[in-house]
């Protein structure tokens, strides 16, 4: 008898490992850069009448490929003064990364956008940008994923919070707007068991800021949060394709498993079902619960949590 002996690559069977989200849940403190004099008259204008409202776009890659973070600088959450020509200051902190390392020194652009290239191994990491004119700041996250991490994805507007910010438009108070009962234990419980966490909202990226002041607000996890590109309006026209999209890239590029989705809408249930997401694993809350054979949550989560979360069984990784 003649055996023939293949080389598997140990890889090929490799378990991934937990998202590392203690690793970023509690960063040191930061000694940033000195302060010194803008630029341009006018951006120190602009910082004396306004307050600062920048915000840095969370990012996730699969391992092995840089990532590109790109932070917004600009003044007033109403007029959004961008901040041009400026320098801005960049660290990072996260798994393996004893303190806080510094990255660089980047110039703003026209748009008050500067943009970060970050190579990193599998992990979490948080990203702090500081600017040196007046020593204001904003943070975001980046997470690198090995393929197959188990995910689960949760829209924002009316699948967590209470009112649908989103289809009216109205973003006013959505720092601090109210969660449906037991949302955030259902968050926090799936992140317990190992599960890499994402918020996908139709937002647009303007509103980026006041999204992550309500999570952290809430006490959420502190997961992957992606808002809408779109800037021409409180109502991105184009919703249900922006998230079609990007949920291509977290399952085709990223390499994400995608094992369970909430949302509210009918836009968030076509969404889910064209990039082949069981009807099985789409849970929506609210008035189209249910709706196209998804799975209904009816009122609040406190049922859910208790049998669908709580019978649901750990992703399986490797703790670090």
């Amino acid at each position: 008898m003649l055996w023939i002996l293949c080389a598997v690559p140990s890889a090929a069977f490799a378990q991934p490992t937990c998202p590392d989200y203690a690793s970023v849940a509690n960063p040191p403190a930061l000694q940033g850069p000195a302060r010194r004099s803008f630029r341009h008259s006018g951006s120190q204008l602009l910082s004396w009448t306004y307050p600062p409202y920048h915000m840095v776009h969370d990012q996730i890659v699969p391992a092995g490929v840089q990532a590109t973070v790109v932070g917004k600088f600009d003044y007033s959450g109403v007029l959004h003064k961008d901040l041009e020509d400026e320098d801005v200051h960049v660290y990072i902190t996260g798994t393996l990364t004893p303190g806080w390392q510094y990255v660089g020194k980047y110039r703003t652009d026209s748009d008050g956008k500067i943009y970060v290239p970050i190579s990193r191994p599998v992990g979490e990491y948080r990203v702090a940008m500081i600017v040196e004119g007046d020593l204001s700041s904003a943070s975001g996250f980046v997470s690198v994923v090995e393929p197959g991490r188990k995910t689960v994805l949760f829209d924002i507007d009316g699948t967590l919070t209470l009112n649908d910010f989103e289809m009216v438009g109205d973003y006013l108070g959505v720092s601090t707007a109210q969660a449906y009962p037991y949302a955030v234990d259902v968050v926090n419980s799936y992140a317990a068991l190992g599960y890499q966490i994402v918020y996908l909202t139709g937002r647009p990226y303007w509103v980026a800021k006041d999204t992550r002041e309500w999570i952290q607000y809430k006490g959420l996890l502190n997961g992957h949060v992606h808002t809408n590109p779109y800037g021409g309006g409180p109502i991105p026209p184009d919703t249900e394709q922006y998230k079609i999209d990007y949920l291509s890239y977290l399952l085709d590029d990223v390499g994400l498993d995608i094992v369970r989705v909430y949302g509210n809408a009918t836009t968030d249930i076509s969404a889910y079902a064209a990039v082949g997401l069981p009807k099985a694993s789409t849970y929506i809350i609210g008035e189209h619960a249910g709706a196209d054979g998804t799975l209904p949550i009816w009122n609040d989560y406190f049922q859910h949590l208790g049998t669908v979360v709580a019978s649901t069984p750990a992703a399986g990784c490797i703790p670090r």
